[in-house]
């Protein structure tokens, strides 16, 4: 029988709050009857062990607050009077900087008139195509409520998951997420928690699942006051800030804390998934790693709660073990982003060969990565000037648990200009990309927009309200991109009010007959995919890969009694024994973007195009 798991909530009396803090000598805890109220009550806490958690003083908890928690509390830490936000602060109703509050999600939150979400059974990673957006620009509100009105165009679309940027509370305005430092509030300026229960609740009504982005391996640079309690950073550093202590002395309340914020996610608020940031950034040296212990517990979790709960990793490392099995020495993840898809895909139709794309783009990597999962898988890496990666062990591991992707928030806002594939490829090259995702036998996922081509931007914005750090910032962004020959003055000022507005999608153009037609192809791209077997079969024995030289540009996906054709240069013309047949004029058209010409010897594809045939 498994161990019962049990999950983090707000405390419900100030008697009921924890706080550790194994390096205080002396610590209060103040409450506030409102936001701006001057009735501070201040009540000592003592040191309840030897591991560093502190409790109230419950003899010194004044009455009202016996049965209640007051409307703000905070923390005063070895004197220092300014009370600082509970690191498990469920709310931050008046930003980071801030005392919060607590709140939980009640039962009730999840009934309609119409509806109960204890209906919902869940939806894996595994069965589903993904759909990444940013809650703050995907609609003109930026809220979740603005999120909602836009829900019925992803399920006419055929998305069945969508992916959640981080919402957790971060400094300032708006933010890209990767910022935050309140890890157990969800961002006031997006809805509260309140607004992502709601969010929930009418993804769940369509049949849409939700995976949330979440960040571990480090917090942002406005507003962390984690230090300030005890040794929650290490020594170390990543590309974001101080590492995560992880496998230093007192870690274990450390790892407690990361865990316990997943579960919490899975159970208080019904997601049912989770996306792991760069999970190459967190430092663990003990014999479990932190990934390990997380996803045996969300398997304990998933067994209580009756609904598939799945972990996805971020990670630049080309790892199998992320997504093997425990029993095969693994870590058990259920999927994880493969960034070598993109990369090939992307140079291959692009033409791209700076920085990290210069070792890819041939056709062969292509059909490599389509039938074995990393193109780097032990291969020497040019951009990192050593081997990199090791085999996906295709026999174990599912292609399904490799997330694909045309484009993401990295890809289009690591960009100097955040620019997006529209902006510098045809329709036709766009065509290409989405049919080698779509019908492939990974789980693919689209990024908010490219169904219909958008034409606006994803750039890198923040509004830091420390004018030393927005200025910091700034000049970062510039400094680092005039390093690669670009012009600092052509650089979006992330800090600037109109990066974030320009980053907003435009849903006038979904009025526009070109935009609309590129929708229209994504949406019967994504029904042959849910429609057919072979285009949906998971294995990497599903997927065969024909091509020509890398000059003449053409390559066949055979799935099944399908195959995937595109020409990728000029217009080519391939023999039907390529395909598999010895009538090519028997094979029929599903989808095409370029109108293919089938006879029984060839068939002939125009220049940047792309068909799905089928065999009779």
């Amino acid at each position: 029988m498994l161990e019962h798991e049990r999950t983090f909530r707000a405390p419900v009396t100030l008697a009921d709050v924890r706080l550790w803090a194994p390096h205080a000598t002396a610590i209060t805890v103040q409450a506030f009857t409102d936001s701006d109220s001057p009735n501070v009550v201040s009540v000592p806490m003592a040191r309840v062990n030897e591991h560093g958690w502190w409790y109230p003083v419950r003899d010194a908890v004044p009455a009202p607050y016996r049965d209640t928690m007051p409307a703000r509390y905070g923390f005063c830490v070895d004197g220092d009077p300014t009370p600082l936000p509970d690191p498990r602060a469920t709310r931050l109703p008046d930003g980071v900087h801030r005392p919060g509050s607590a709140h939980r999600v009640a039962d009730s939150a999840w009934i309609r008139d119409d509806y109960d979400d204890a209906d919902w059974t869940g939806r894996s990673v595994g069965d589903s195509v993904l759909y990444e957006l940013h809650v703050g620009t995907f609609s003109a509100a930026g809220t979740f409520a603005g999120a909602v009105e836009h829900l019925d165009h992803l399920v006419r679309l055929g998305v069945t998951m969508v992916e959640v940027m981080p919402v957790n509370s971060f400094g300032g305005a708006h933010n890209w997420g990767y910022d935050g430092v309140g890890w157990y509030a969800v961002d006031e300026t997006y809805g509260g928690p309140d607004g992502l229960v709601e969010f929930v609740v009418e993804c769940h009504r369509r049949g849409l699942a939700v995976c949330l982005d979440v960040v571990y391996n480090h917090l942002g640079p406005s507003g962390n006051y984690l230090p300030r309690f005890g040794p929650y950073l290490s020594s170390g550093r990543n590309t974001w800030g101080d590492s995560v202590n992880l496998d230093g002395p007192h870690s274990d309340a450390v790892r407690e804390f990361v865990v316990g914020n997943a579960l919490r996610w899975f159970d208080e608020f019904h997601i049912d998934a989770l996306r792991l940031d760069a999970v190459h950034a967190l430092v663990d040296h003990r014999a479990v790693h932190l990934l390990e212990e997380l996803a045996t517990r969300t398997a304990r979790l998933e067994q209580q709660v009756g609904r598939p709960l799945s972990l996805i990793a971020e990670s630049d490392l080309n790892d199998p073990r992320l997504i093997s099995p425990r029993d095969l020495g693994g870590y058990g993840l259920t999927a994880q982003w493969n960034d070598d898809m993109h990369h090939v895909v992307h140079a291959a139709v692009s033409g791209e060969r700076q920085g990290y794309y210069a070792d890819f783009g041939s056709l062969g990597g292509l059909a490599k990565v389509l039938t074995q999962g990393f193109f780097h898988d032990g291969s020497y890496s040019s951009f990192r000037h050593r081997h990199h990666g090791r085999p996906v062990p295709v026999d174990a591991v599912p292609a399904s648990a490799l997330v694909v992707f045309t484009c993401n928030h990295d890809q289009i806002g690591n960009r100097a200009l955040g620019d997006r594939p529209t902006s510098y490829l045809d329709d036709g090259q766009l065509a290409i990309k989405a049919a080698l995702i779509g019908l492939s036998a990974f789980t693919p996922m689209l990024f908010m927009g490219e169904e219909w081509a958008a034409s606006t931007p994803f750039q890198f914005f923040t509004a830091h309200t420390e004018p030393e750090l927005g200025a910091a910032t700034a000049a970062g962004r510039k400094a680092e991109f005039a390093e690669h020959g670009w012009n600092s003055d052509d650089i979006p000022d992330p800090q600037a009010p109109s990066t974030f507005a320009d980053s907003k999608l435009d849903w006038s153009e979904l009025d526009d007959p070109a935009h609309r037609r590129m929708l229209d192809f994504y949406t019967a791209l994504l029904t042959l995919r849910r429609s057919h077997e072979d285009l949906s079969a998971s294995g990497f024995g599903s997927v065969q890969v024909t091509h020509s030289d890398d000059e003449t540009g053409w390559i066949i996906l055979r799935r099944g009694q399908f195959r995937i054709a595109a020409a990728l240069r000029e217009a080519v013309t391939i023999p039907a024994s390529r395909f598999g047949v010895v009538d090519a004029g028997r094979l029929t058209v599903e989808l095409c973007w370029g109108e293919p010409e089938l006879s029984a010897d060839s068939v002939r594809l125009p220049r940047h195009s792309v068909a799905v045939l089928k065999e009779r």
